[in-house]
């Protein structure tokens, strides 16, 4: 893994062992990065099950303006961390460990970027966006960009699915809110 462009490109990044994390593969990073290329700079990111951090710090590598990276593993926050001191945008960083539930219920921060790759569940990144949506987390002109292995997301009430891709069996969405 390493990131793509921007201050920090060429910059290789850890990753997490074992089963619990599946790292974005460099194919689906390049295409998700491109759909929303003239899109990142000055975006306040949210990156809910961070994992290694690789999404957030591409963005933050791209011109976003802060991140915050939560995952409910400490050894992927750990490795977070590490990956955001070694592409020097820890600055511009936070890092969380913390279930996304908690956190999402306790934040009083706004973003306008946010990733959404969860374990592959087919109930996890629905109810995700649906706390989302209780919340005041959102902000204005705000995109999500969803991973998943199922069709993606078919349809929800609360967001319009303005772009779907597929590489192989991943989807990515990107939805904007109602």
């Amino acid at each position: 893994m390493r990131i793509i462009t921007g201050t920090a490109r060429g910059a290789k990044l850890e990753i997490l062992d074992g089963d619990n994390t599946r790292p974005t593969t460099e194919r689906v990073k390049e295409g998700l990065f491109s759909a929303i290329q003239f899109q990142i700079t000055g975006r306040r990111v949210l990156d809910l099950f961070c994992g290694s951090g690789q999404l957030s710090l591409e963005a933050l590598s791209r011109g976003a303006e802060f991140a915050v990276l939560v995952d409910v593993e400490r050894k992927a926050t750990d490795i977070a961390k590490r990956n955001a001191l070694k592409t020097k945008l820890m600055k511009q960083t936070r890092i969380v460990t913390a279930d996304y539930k908690d956190f999402i219920k306790n934040n009083k921060e706004q973003f306008n970027l946010i990733f959404l790759d969860p374990p592959y569940s087919p109930t996890i990144l629905n109810e995700t966006l649906d706390k989302l949506s209780e919340h005041n987390i959102i902000g204005d002109e705000a995109i999500i960009v969803c991973e998943s292995a199922e069709d993606g997301i078919s349809s929800h009430e609360k967001f319009e699915i303005v772009k779907s891709y597929r590489y192989g069996k991943i989807y990515i969405s990107v939805l904007n809110k109602r």
